[in-house]
């Protein structure tokens, strides 16, 4: 696989509160594109980070309506990853590629 496609496979990592008490646990959180199955995920993280993914488990955030000065608007839906990384191996999301 090309290193183009694995930079469409990560879209960005997700920097909140719950992701940070995950990366204890020695997980990492990604948005990834709505296309990408697990083993695209984990090959795209182990190329572009140099690193061993134990495992990889994904939910679907379905898009919420909003309202935005009186208008109805829809939020896309969002994939996310959860990468657990095998013991010794770490990901700074912090630092970027």
């Amino acid at each position: 696989m090309s290193a183009t496609k694995h930079f469409d496979i990560i879209v960005s990592p997700v920097v909140t509160e719950k992701s940070t008490m995950a990366s204890e646990a020695n997980q990492v959180v990604f948005n990834v594109a709505r296309w990408a199955s697990k083993p695209d995920i984990k090959a795209a993280v182990e190329k572009l980070f140099n690193v061993k993914v134990k495992g990889v488990n994904t939910l679907i955030r379905k898009g919420k309506v909003k309202r935005f000065r009186g208008h109805k608007g829809q939020q896309s839906d969002v994939k996310k990853a959860v990468v657990t990384l095998e013991e010794g191996h770490s990901i700074d999301v912090t630092t970027g590629l």
